[in-house]
């Protein structure tokens, strides 16, 4: 390939001289005496269809970025496939956007999968397939390369209420809230709260957060959000703050549902368009799935583990040996029984470590994580995971002091550990911990945002 030609075609692209730079990028893929090496028909195929996004040419971006794609010798199918969904998002063809976005985040090389995963739950949204399209936002959610996962989180609030899930949609606008936003975003998650709390029939609640997302006076609700604030003022002044909730239709969003949320297309569709430029990154690791639900197991009724009972039992074992000393003739008879008593024990023991107990035990564990998760970050979390990630894991937890185990699976390596967290607001954010085997104690692997309908 000409490289000076390519780069003069990039300075273009640069001055934002597109029309230029596309020129020259074509007199790079015609030049004869400069033949193209492996990968370099799909580099200039894949910045010619940067260069007809930003002429609103889109039609013309999807013959590029479909060349680009056929260079099996490109190694951007990531980057390359992302652009042509969003291209074929700009023409309306939602079905051939979803196709390219799937093989996007199938690339382990592809640094920005939520950006994916969002424009693959919004067109999904569009086709009416709310269930696949909660399952993107969820994905957009969880990608540790997602710099604000707010509107993942908002709009997968939204997917809640569409399939009439709004305990769901709560916890997940509840979340959310735990991040850092701009205004009109946290204004815009409040008055969708105040939604879900509508349909939920918890009135005094959706009250608040109605009026957490008037507060500024710079945020205007819809017309729906409007009639569920007022049923819900009406509700409360009547001295009823629980009222049957609201039906959400199955098939779709009915018309008093608020779908602010969304991510929307702007006019000509371009908006949305932002083509990755020559230069890659190395992929940063993803969160997995939340997986199949597990039925949960509960703690005995004492609430004690096989060791702490172990404790009690060898100071006991420790008293009546030393009694023994005064007793000459039966020494050996009484020693004998507590070897046996000390085989027992520690048979109980090995069996508790089989069934998943240990010291400290997972509910220790998560308490400390949750008391303070940055202080948490090198005494909580295993060393496999490594340092960095262990802080990514501590930054999407929020610090309680009121931490709640619902529930867990148990197993001699692994647990799985249901917690629930209250929030200063007086929410409350569920997570899943997934935990290993730490010598006798236990250290935490992931940790993800659990939804009440997984266990069902």
């Amino acid at each position: 390939m000409n490289t000076e030609l390519f780069q003069q075609a990039r300075a273009k692209y640069a001055e934002k001289d597109f029309a230029g730079a596309l020129a020259l990028y074509d007199q790079c893929l015609q030049d004869g005496d400069n033949p193209l090496a492996p990968g370099e028909t799909g580099l200039l195929h894949h910045q010619r269809g940067n260069c007809f996004i930003k002429l609103k040419d889109a039609a013309s971006a999807v013959a590029a970025y479909s060349a680009a794609a056929d260079d099996a010798d490109y190694q951007a199918c990531g980057t390359v496939n992302y652009n042509l969904g969003m291209a074929y998002v700009a023409l309306r063809d939602f079905n051939k956007a979803i196709e390219c976005f799937e093989v996007a985040v199938s690339d382990a090389s592809y640094t920005a999968k939520y950006k994916a995963y969002s424009n693959m739950g919004s067109a999904l949204l569009r086709l009416g397939k709310n269930a696949e399209a909660g399952v993107a936002f969820r994905e957009a959610a969880l990608d540790e390369s997602n710099p604000d996962p707010t509107k993942a989180l908002l709009n997968l609030g939204v997917c809640f209420m569409a399939l009439n899930r709004p305990a769901d949609a709560i916890a997940s606008y509840e979340s959310a809230l735990q991040f850092g936003m701009k205004p009109d975003m946290r204004n815009k998650m409040y008055a969708s709260l105040g939604q879900a709390y509508t349909a939920t029939g918890q009135m005094k609640k959706a009250v608040d957060a109605f009026e957490l997302a008037l507060a500024d006076k710079t945020y205007f609700l819809s017309d729906a959000a409007t009639i569920d604030y007022q049923r819900a003022i009406a509700a409360v002044s009547q001295g009823t703050d629980q009222l049957r909730p609201t039906k959400v239709d199955l098939g779709g969003y009915q018309e008093e549902s608020d779908v602010s949320g969304l991510d929307t297309l702007a006019e000509d569709g371009t908006a949305m368009l932002d083509p990755i430029v020559y230069e890659q990154q190395p992929a940063d690791p993803v969160y997995g799935g939340y997986g199949a639900a597990y039925p949960l197991e509960q703690t005995g009724a004492d609430g004690g583990s096989f060791f702490e009972q172990q404790d009690h039992m060898q100071a006991d074992w420790t008293k009546d040996f030393q009694k023994t000393k005064k007793r000459g003739s039966v020494l050996g008879k009484i020693f004998a029984v507590i070897l046996v008593l000390i085989v027992i024990a520690f048979g109980a023991a090995a069996f508790g470590y089989t069934q998943g107990y240990g010291y400290p035990t997972q509910e220790t564990v998560a308490t400390q994580l949750f008391a303070d998760p940055d202080a948490a970050v090198d005494q909580v979390f295993c060393a496999e995971i490594g340092s960095d990630k262990a802080k990514t894991l501590a930054k999407s937890v929020i610090k309680s002091s009121d931490v709640t185990v619902d529930g867990m699976n148990r197993s001699m390596n692994e647990s799985t550990v249901y917690v629930s967290a209250k929030t200063e607001q007086g929410g409350s954010v569920k997570y899943e911990l997934t935990m290993v085997r730490d010598m006798l104690g236990w250290k935490i692997a992931n940790v993800e945002l659990f939804y009440a309908s997984q266990s069902k």
